[in-house]
């Protein structure tokens, strides 16, 4: 049998053979993942819950059916683990936040139901911003997560849980949220690989709700192919989510396996390189654009002369559908209940806000203000109203560019990870993180981030984001795939393999 250390490090596909080659089987796969867990998980924070004991159960469910001959899913008793924004019945759902702590969900969101039906053991529940709001995981209500690459570096934003997990090795896959950038900028600053799949594409029934026209769930995996696996398991139509695409599920794995891109129209968009990039991210991103071409890609490059108004348009969309999102969160009929400390018979209102007070976060607050501002009488048009029409604006940029380009690409992020606390006080620091990304939620096309190297300055990982039209995910994987192909023959081997491994030692939140 390997080695239980060694079967960490396994790809999630190559997990799937050995499980169905009986190398080994699923229990003694999620043992040897929750050991490391359980090694890491103090130092690292990346999970705020551990089944050891429904995951093991799962396992040798699987172990059992697979030995009686069944036919079984190819990801059957592969691990996976599950941002805590997605509803699972039975064990606690809190969104990173204190105000729905100790809430267990009577029910399971239909990813988590696909999970199960497909035979994955669930390792648990991955730390993340609260309410998905943040760009770094320090706004978890329980403690910050830290990046494997370097411990006193963030792990990216809201996804940081899920991310972190993957590249540290305490899971081969898990599942995020990308309602601005949360799935791809962690997978960025972590060196793995990340998808948001077009806008409607995966169900997010179950899921708690942040910006419901922005919101979208996707896989993180180490590998394009790994990601494309888990894309197949979650995605397709769902009654429901009244938002859920009417239509199969595209060849996304069929697309990972694409090694050759001859004719390949690939788009640089203008607004999104150059100026404001770290230099060794930009270094790894013109070095990727050269592999491209010699991989037989055509470059082009495309202007999206709009993108200079999509923060602005997205920081007044998101905390408007937020605002709106969290008012259930009242403590009568959601959420934490606590009365004022100084009043003997608090009325509802008081109730309300005491509860509210202490059951959100100041990144919270603050855009449930921002929020309620932008919608309330009198200005709804000059700021809620402006913002969609810039939307739109933005929207027909990437058709112009989609009728150039078959696919476009930019870097992920515009640096490597910070160091925790570094922009805890500068929230437009910290917004500027997902300026690459925030595009493609606004205009609902789907985006994948991938691993373009390390940066020369930091040594830490770097990623490139691919973007293709809505429903057309297949196209960002098949470039990807060729890319990271091209890349890890490049390297001699995978960049999380340059990743320092993680010191088992407890750090403090």
């Amino acid at each position: 049998m390997t080695n239980p250390t060694d079967l960490t490090r396994l790809t999630a596909a190559k997990m799937a053979d050995g499980l169905a080659a009986g190398e080994f089987n699923s229990e003694q796969l999620t043992q040897a993942h929750l050991d490391r867990i359980a090694r890491l998980n103090p130092t690292l924070n990346a999970f705020l819950l551990v089944d050891a004991e429904g995951a093991l159960a799962t396992a040798r469910d699987i172990d059992a059916r697979r030995a009686a001959g069944e036919q079984l899913h190819r990801l059957a008793g592969v691990p996976v683990a599950v941002k805590d924004i997605a509803c699972t019945e039975g064990l606690p759902t809190t969104a990173g936040s204190r105000t729905l702590q100790g809430w267990v969900p009577p029910y399971d969101a239909t990813i988590v139901t696909r999970l199960r039906e497909a035979g994955l053991p669930i390792l648990g529940k991955t730390n993340m911003d609260e309410f998905a709001m943040g760009s770094s995981t320090e706004h978890s209500a329980y403690g910050p997560t830290r990046n494997p690459w370097d411990t006193d570096r963030i792990p990216g934003g809201s996804g940081g849980g899920s991310s972190a997990a993957v590249a540290a090795f305490l899971a081969p896959l898990a599942i995020g949220s990308d309602t601005g950038g949360s799935i791809r900028q962690p997978a960025a600053v972590t060196g793995t690989v990340g998808a948001k799949p077009t806008y409607g594409g995966v169900s997010r029934y179950g899921i708690i709700a942040l910006a419901s026209s922005l919101d979208q769930i996707g896989p993180c995996a180490r590998t394009v192919e790994d990601a494309a696996l888990l894309h197949e398991v979650i995605g397709g139509h769902d009654p429901m989510d009244s938002t859920s695409i009417e239509a199969p599920v595209p060849a996304v794995l069929e697309a990972s396996a694409t090694r050759d891109l001859a004719g390949t129209r690939v788009g640089i968009v203008t607004e999104l390189t150059g100026e404001g990039y770290q230099a060794g991210v930009q270094a790894r991103f013109d070095e990727a654009v050269e592999l491209l071409r010699a991989r037989g890609a055509e470059i082009v490059e495309v202007s999206c002369p709009h993108f200079r108004y999509a923060m602005a348009a997205y920081y007044l969309i998101l905390p408007s559908e937020a605002s709106s999102n969290l008012a259930r969160y009242d403590a009568m009929r959601y959420g934490l209940r606590v009365g004022p400390d100084d009043v003997a018979s608090p009325s509802a209102e008081q109730v309300m806000a005491a509860s509210r007070d202490a059951g959100f976060g100041d990144e919270v607050k603050r855009r449930i203000i921002l929020g309620t501002y932008a919608l309330s009488s009198g200005y709804y048009d000059a700021y809620y109203g402006q913002a969609q029409k810039v939307r739109t604006l933005i929207a027909r940029d990437f058709e112009a560019a989609f009728e150039q380009a078959d696919v476009l690409i930019s870097p992920t992020a515009p640096t490597t990870a910070f160091k925790i606390g570094d922009k805890t006080e500068d929230p437009m620091a910290m917004y500027l993180n997902d300026i690459a990304t925030i595009p493609a939620n606004l205009a609902g096309i789907p985006g994948l981030s991938l691993p373009s190297g390390v940066a020369d300055e930091d040594g830490l990982p770097v990623g490139l984001q691919v973007l293709a039209p809505a429903t057309q995910d297949q196209r960002m994987y098949a470039v990807g795939a060729a890319l990271e192909a091209a890349l890890v023959e490049q390297w001699g081997g995978p960049v999380l393999d340059r990743a320092p491994e993680v010191e088992a030692t407890e750090v403090s939140a």
